[in-house]
C-alpha cells in the first residue's frame, strides 16, 4: 500500500468540511436543512426495513443502520446541491461567470475561455464536444449576439461541413440559458460528430487561435473556494 493512501480519504473530507463552511455563509439555515433530511430520510429508511424484515434484535440493528447510511447519503446530496447552488451564486452577475462554469465540464468537452470579446467585457467562450462546436456568449444580450454570429461565421468557415456551430447566450431572457443551467446544457446536446472528428476539429481551432490576441479574461472568474465546494460534491 502507497505511503500516501491515507491521505485520500482526509482530503475529501476536508473538501467536504470547506463545501459545508462555504455554503452555510450564503444560507445560514443548512445546519437545519441538512438535519432534517438526515431525520426524515433516515428515519423512514429505519422504519421500511423494519416493516420488511420484522422486528427481532437482528433487524432493528440492521434497520438503524441503514436509517443511518439512508440519512446520511441525504445529507451529502443536499449538501451538494446547495454547494453548487452557493458556487454560481458567489460568481454570478461577474465577467467570466460562464467561462468559471465551463470548466466544470468533465471529460469528452475541451473548452476555450475567451475566444472573442468587447472592450465592455463581452466575452465568447468555446466548447467542442461531440456536439460539434458550442459558441457560449456572456454579457449584454444585444453585443453578444452581435459577437457570436461574427464568430459563428469565422468557426464554421474552418469547420467546414465536418462539424455545426451552436450559439449560446447566457442569462436569464427569453431563449437564453441562465448560468445555473449552463453545465447541463451542454452536456445535454446532442452528439453529431464523431470522436474522430472531434480531434480533427480541436486542431483546426489551434490555428484560428493562434492568429489573434488571448481575450483579457478576468482573473479567478470562479472563486477557488466555489470550486473547491463543487469539485467536493462531484468525487
Amino acid at each position: 500500500m502507497s505511503a500516501n493512501a491515507p491521505e485520500m480519504p482526509k482530503g475529501r473530507i476536508r473538501q467536504m468540511i470547506q463545501a459545508y463552511r462555504i455554503t452555510k455563509r450564503s444560507e445560514p439555515s443548512l445546519p437545519f436543512r441538512l438535519l432534517a433530511w438526515f431525520l426524515v430520510v433516515g428515519g423512514v429508511g429505519a422504519m421500511a426495513q423494519m416493516v420488511l424484515f420484522g422486528r427481532g434484535i437482528i433487524a432493528v440493528s440492521g434497520a438503524v443502520v441503514f436509517g443511518l447510511l439512508a440519512g446520511l447519503l441525504a445529507v451529502l446530496i443536499v449538501l451538494g446541491r446547495r454547494a453548487e447552488h452557493a458556487a454560481y451564486a458567489q460568481i454570478e452577475g461577474q465577467p467570466g461567470a460562464a467561462a468559471g462554469a465551463l470548466q466544470m465540464l468533465r471529460r469528452g468537452f475541451e473548452v476555450k475561455p475567451g475566444v472573442a470579446f468587447t472592450r465592455n467585457q463581452d466575452l465568447v467562450h468555446r466548447v467542442i464536444s461531440r456536439a460539434g462546436i458550442v459558441l457560449v456568449g456572456e454579457g449584454s444580450p444585444s453585443r453578444v449576439k452581435q459577437l457570436l454570429a461574427t464568430e459563428k461565421t469565422k468557426h464554421q468557415r474552418i469547420a467546414g461541413e465536418d462539424a455545426p456551430v451552436h450559439l449560446i447566450v447566457v442569462g436569464d431572457g427569453e431563449g437564453e440559458v441562465p448560468l445555473t443551467k449552463l453545465v447541463r446544457h451542454v452536456q445535454k446536446m446532442k452528439k453529431q460528430i464523431p470522436p474522430g472528428t472531434q480531434t480533427a476539429l480541436m486542431q483546426k481551432m489551434k490555428a484560428l487561435d493562434a492568429m489573434r490576441p488571448p481575450a483579457p479574461m478576468p482573473r479567478g472568474p470562479m472563486p477557488t473556494s466555489a470550486k473547491g465546494a463543487r469539485r467536493a460534491m462531484r468525487g
